[in-house]
Parts: structure tokens; sequence; C-alpha cells
């Protein structure tokens, strides 16, 4: 059985007090919307806020199992292609903003990648990062494990950012681009 991956807290990304503009119910009818994105697992959400509530753009938001300040109910999980234009492009600056406030999450991810399988690794599905500084990064972290993005530019010769292959690998994954899934769950 497989277990369903539940996002505890989120990052609002657009707000719509009138819901969304091409639903066709008069505009009484429609409740407010909120895309999102959860900090755990970087899940895309649509998500009800509570009568009277306004939400703002990256505000964090609880909608774990416990008693909710700010949203009524989760609609659901939302593909990259049935954003707005404003959540996506306020998706970018939170995950790099998330992608940094959880650094060693990253860096560890680095530490501890291992092979898929025999021909290809999980560091090699960064953008950016082929089989040569896949190969540094291994050998490099096998003398002394990583402690920072930076330290990873500094001992990786022509180290792509890997702040920016973490952020572009999330957004590989969010747009389905791979059926490989190194942060994102489904």
């Amino acid at each position: 059985m497989i277990r369903q991956v539940k996002e505890e807290k989120a990052i609002i990304l657009d707000f719509l007090p009138h819901g969304h503009p091409f639903d066709t119910r008069p505009s009484h009818r429609r409740s407010p919307i909120a895309q999102a994105i959860g900090l755990d697992h970087f899940i895309l959400l649509e998500l009800v806020p509570k009568k009277g509530i306004s939400l703002q753009i990256h505000e964090e938001v609880y909608m774990g199992e416990g008693k909710r300040d700010k949203i009524h109910h989760i609609i659901g999980k939302i593909p990259l292609d049935k954003m707005t234009q404003t959540g996506r492009n306020e998706l970018e600056i939170v995950l790099k903003d998330l992608v940094k406030k959880n650094e060693k999450r990253f860096v560890e991810f680095f530490n501890k990648a291992q092979p898929i399988n025999t021909r290809r690794h999980q560091i090699e599905l960064l953008p950016g990062i082929g089989k040569k500084h896949m190969w540094e990064i291994i050998e490099e972290r096998d003398k002394k494990p990583f402690e920072s993005f930076d330290e990873i530019k500094n001992r990786v010769k022509l180290m792509p950012d890997p702040e920016n292959a973490i952020i572009k690998r999330i957004l590989m994954e969010l747009a389905g681009e791979d059926k490989y899934k190194l942060f994102v769950s489904s």
C-alpha cells in the first residue's frame, strides 16, 4: 500500500478572492481560492480559506490535521499547467527562498545521493551536472562531507551553482518532465 504524503504547511503563491476567473458560476456562488506549494514535499495545492479570511502571497499557512486558523479545506493537488500566471511567477521566488532556508537538507542530498541503476546516478538528474561533475562530487564527499552550497562550488571544479541546479530540478519535477522524483512527492 502506498502511503499518501501530506503537507502540514504551505506557502501561498496566489490568492483569488472571487474564485477562478474562468468559473462560469455567478461571482456570489464562487469560493475564494488560494494556490500554494507545500513546504516539505513541494506539492502544488489549491486551498479554500475560511470565510472572511484574506490570504497574502508568500504567507505561510497551516493545513495539517490539527486546528487550522486560516484554511477551511484543501481542494487537492493542482498540476503546474493549471496554476495561474501569478502563481507560476511566484513559484520560482518561493522555491529560491525555501532552498536557501533548507540548505542543509539539499547539501545532504549531495552527500548521500546514490546510483539509480548501473548507468545513472541521482546527482546526474540535476540540470547542468554530468558524469564528470558527478564523479568529482562523489570523490570530494568521500574525503569529507559537504557542509554548504559554497563548499560544493569551491571543492568541485567548474561546478554549476548547486542551489540553482536544485531549484531547476524541482521545477522540472513539478512540470512532470522526468519519471524520477528527487524532491517532489506525488
